[in-house]
């Protein structure tokens, strides 16, 4: 899968966002027995999901961070109605990808980072619940 995912060619960040998610849900299931399903109510099993992945001694950051960050962007974005930008993280100097969501910039995939290096205080379950505090309630979808 991670080969696949790599090689391949995106018409666009969300694609590719979307395609890295998908993948998310199915490592969740085959590996982790965790069922991810997009929902806010998933990201239990999410960081279940990161907590055994931590304690794996030979992570590969880029790939992981891009993998699960992209599972807990997809899971903001599909909330809110959000869109994938690359844009600068505050204090960085590359352009790394985030969800826009009425004009506030959030990035999954460093919330990711942190939450696999710094461990349990970089709780995703208290990140969810800030972005809810500040964005308030979900889009509404007729």
């Amino acid at each position: 899968m991670r080969k696949r995912l790599e090689e391949a060619t995106y018409p666009d960040l969300e694609t590719m966002m979307e395609a890295y998610a998908a993948t998310a849900v199915l490592v969740a299931r085959n590996h982790f027995r965790q069922t991810l399903d997009f929902r806010s109510e998933s990201l239990v099993a999410f960081e279940a999901v990161l907590s055994e992945l931590v304690e794996t001694r030979e992570l590969d950051y880029d790939y992981e961070v891009k993998l699960w960050g992209s599972y807990l962007g997809e899971v903001i974005r599909r909330r809110y109605t959000g869109s994938w930008e690359m844009t600068q993280y505050p204090g960085g100097v590359a352009a790394v990808p985030a969800v826009e969501v009425r004009g506030s910039r959030l990035f999954p995939l460093m919330k990711v980072y942190r939450r696999l290096t710094m461990g349990d205080a970089e709780s995703i379950a208290a990140f969810f619940d800030m972005v809810t505090e500040r964005l308030g309630k979900p889009a509404q979808v007729n």
